[in-house]
């Protein structure tokens, strides 16, 4: 079993920045990636970015591609997501997800087996 738990969420203006942070914990870590999705109000969970948790592998979505960077820390079991130039449409409630997805599945969310609660972003314009 695998928990995650998401911090460094919250209120920011357009153009400035926050770190996401996602913290694993739990027996299992056969995991190979550890995948960004967000959910804005009203609309479907979509994909942000994936890092891989032995390599240095990682995948963006086109709408981050440029400003939003992922990094791991396998010392501290720990994933970041670090956002600049942060738009109102970036807005959403941000999961970070653990999983084993095959190449066709890397920016969905069945290829993903663990989540966490997520943390709310908000950018005022």
């Amino acid at each position: 079993q695998v928990q995650l738990v998401e911090s460094g969420g919250g209120l920011v203006q357009a153009g400035g920045s926050l770190r996401l942070s996602c913290t694993v914990s739990g027996r299992d870590f056969s995991f190979f990636y550890m995948g960004w999705f967000r959910q804005a109000p009203g609309k479907e969970r979509e994909f942000v970015a994936a890092i891989g948790w032995s390599d240095d592998s990682s995948y963006y979505s086109d709408r981050v591609e440029g400003r939003f960077t992922g990094t791991r820390d396998n010392a501290k079991n720990t994933v970041y997501l670090q956002m600049n130039s942060l738009r109102p449409e970036d807005t959403a409630v941000y999961f970070c997800a653990a999983g084993r997805p095959i190449s066709s599945e890397l920016r969905v969310q069945r290829g993903y087996q663990y989540w966490g609660r997520g943390t709310q972003v908000t950018v005022s314009s």
